[in-house]
């Protein structure tokens, strides 16, 4: 082991907060003050179900004494294990569906502080329904815990975590192998882990990856060095978290400003406030506005505290420029010689996060920094089978799904790399019907090089999207309870075809269907095929008598409107009964079907049968939803 101050971790915390306690009495302004400068890092804790996650985290929250006795009290209380210390996984397992089950279903945050650093935890779901949850939880971690059971090694859960948190930009890693303590703490079982998890891991994009042996349970290397794994040297979980290096993971080289509002309180001040997504700015730099191309100098920076010299990611502060620029809500401002990729398509990593599976024929809304534009999903390159983590093909997406796609917006967006950039490089999609967030992207793209002309040549260029419907047919048949399709009854004058088209409307309309006969008075064929693709687009059951006597005609009517959604009836009414009912009508060159959908004749069944065949053979087809 490394030199370590005398007594445990413990001891040391209960030090620690003596004079804590001491400066606050003493000087609490100055307290304060210390405490805001501490340098804050985010973790999240993932791992296979069971593997003690939460447990990990109790048993740093209660010997770092961040957990208030009451809360202490109430994880003992709702704790129905015998086991000593089983109840620490209950200080972040909040929900009584977890408490019930043992498991963590939703993403649980907790804060503590050590003299050294300021921490943001988020315990989440180890389960792969729960994907969307641990998507959620570590987004914006600066480490990932990994927790492996020492009894079970590298399971395939632990593979796609790891996949996982690496996708989401999670810079630094550490691999706590748990449940030392029921391998009486073996060094070979610890190095066969470590071995197999590093052969993985090599193709993942982690800055760093570190190994600990704990027992979670029994608190051996999570806070207090533990004398029973004397062969390991290395920092605990807790002295890990407080010695990783995290302020250089920081983007300081690109300055990003995603405008969010312009500042105008008289008429002597405009300013544009926002939080700097990325990198660096000083009072007079030049900046150069997108899409506007402008460029200015930067006159003042003003923060909470007043003017500043310099500001930096994540500081929020309003900019003032020295000339009077076009500028709103959703621009960006930039260093002239560093400007972010312009473009109107790009590929992303999408984690799919709605129940709603991803319909292809809908656009969507992307929320990208301070931007809010239509996009749409255009190629699904692969999904990720997060059980082998695969590529395979697919059409479409499902909740917790992951894919590799090709996405196209309404007007450019301003980005990063995700993994460059994580602020420019992450978006949202929204449905635009229901304002819910249906998915979560990493931007994945080389950084091409664009001069100003290429840049402004794109913000201004029309939309690269194909116009698509905002309400998709998947949407439209969910509402109708039908799918949509185009009825042709074809026959001679005479065999009652109107008659049939108007008693099936009306017998569709009873059963709570949307039917419509399409009058064509004065129209040719084309007219009517065009209404008729029209309504049946539309998702209604769309009904057409026209005279249609040649095969030729009424193919040109399946192949516009689709031969599946296309149904063909023939009225089959004897020639000598439509002679009597329509003694002028000429009835040669009909040319009958070869093989209809369905087939009914009038002078042998009254129209009641007829139109619950034409219905029957509907709802064979599956036009109806059940």
């Amino acid at each position: 082991m490394a030199d370590k101050p005398e007594g445990t971790a413990q001891d040391r915390a209960v030090t620690d907060d003596q004079e804590e306690q001491a400066f606050v009495a003493r000087d609490i302004e100055g307290y304060l003050a210390a405490h805001e400068r501490k340098e804050l890092l985010r973790f999240v804790a993932v791992g296979s179900v069971d593997d003690g996650k939460s447990t990990l985290i109790g048993r740093l929250l209660h010997d770092a004494h961040g957990v208030y006795e009451d809360q202490l009290a109430a994880a003992k209380k709702a704790s129905k294990m015998e086991d000593d210390g089983s109840h620490l996984a209950l200080i972040t397992d909040g929900l009584k569906a977890e408490r019930e089950q043992g498991i963590t279903i939703d993403v649980a945050y907790r804060y503590f502080k050590t003299p050294t650093r300021k921490f943001i935890i988020a315990d989440t779901p180890g389960h792969v329904q729960y994907t969307r949850n641990m998507v959620t939880g570590a987004s914006t971690a600066d480490v990932g815990i990994i927790l492996i059971d020492a009894r079970l090694g590298v399971l395939e859960q632990s593979r796609r975590h790891a996949y996982i948190a690496s996708m989401l930009g999670i810079p630094h890693l550490l691999v706590a192998v748990n449940k030392m303590d029921l391998k009486d703490y073996a060094q070979d079982v610890f190095e066969t882990i470590r071995l197999e998890f590093l052969e993985f891991a090599g193709q993942l994009r982690f800055k760093d990856i570190t190994f600990v042996p704990i027992s979670a349970l029994k608190g051996d290397n999570v806070v207090n060095e533990s004398d029973r794994t004397p062969w390991y040297d290395g920092e605990t979980v807790l002295g890990y978290l407080e010695q990783v290096p995290i302020a250089g993971d920081r983007n300081l080289a690109d300055f990003r400003y995603p405008v969010q509002y312009v500042l105008r309180p008289n008429l002597n001040y405009r300013g544009f406030s926002a939080q700097i997504a990325s990198g660096v700015v000083r009072k007079g730099d030049p900046i150069t506005v997108i899409p506007s191309g402008k460029t200015s100098r930067v006159k003042a920076i003003d923060s909470y505290d007043g003017e500043v010299e310099e500001a930096f990611a994540p500081m929020s502060v309003t900019l003032r420029t020295t000339d009077e620029v076009d500028c709103s809500r959703g621009d960006m401002l930039v260093h002239p010689d560093n400007r972010p990729q312009v473009a109107r398509s790009f590929d992303a990593d999408l984690v799919w996060m709605h129940e709603r599976p991803l319909d292809p024929d809908k656009s969507y809304l992307i929320k990208h920094t301070t931007q809010m534009i239509r996009a749409q999903v255009d190629t699904i390159h692969a999904k990720v089978d997060l059980t082998t983590l695969q590529e395979h093909p697919a059409d479409t997406l499902h909740l917790n799904d992951i894919a590799k796609v090709r996405l196209t917006c309404h007007r450019a967006l301003y980005f990063d790399d995700y993994g460059r950039n994580r602020e420019t490089g992450a978006f949202v999609l929204v449905d635009s019907l229901t304002n819910g967030t249906v998915a979560a992207g990493m931007i994945r793209s080389e950084k091409a090089a664009q001069s100003l002309d290429d840049v402004m040549r794109e913000v201004r260029a029309g939309s690269a999207m194909q116009p698509k419907t905002q309400v998709s047919s998947r949407e439209r048949r969910e509402r109708l309870g039908q799918v949509g399709a185009t009825v042709w009854l074809t026959g001679l004058p005479g065999s009652g075809r109107w008659a049939l088209a108007y008693a099936l409307e009306r017998k569709l309309f009873d059963d709570g269907r949307t039917a419509h006969v399409v009058d064509p008075f004065r129209e040719d064929l084309d007219s009517v095929i065009s209404a008729a693709r029209a309504c049946t687009n539309a998702g209604l059951i769309t009904i057409c008598a026209f005279t249609s006597f040649k095969r030729s005609e009424r193919e040109q009517v399946r192949e516009r409107v689709g031969a599946e959604r296309f149904f063909e009836v023939f009225v089959d009414t004897d020639p000598h009964v439509c002679l009597e009912r329509r003694p002028q009508a000429s009835l040669s060159g009909f040319e009958p079907p070869e093989a209809s959908s369905v087939r009914v004749e009038l002078n042998e069944m009254r129209l009641d049968p007829a139109v619950h065949a034409v219905v029957a053979a509907l709802a064979d087809a599956g036009q109806f939803e059940t």
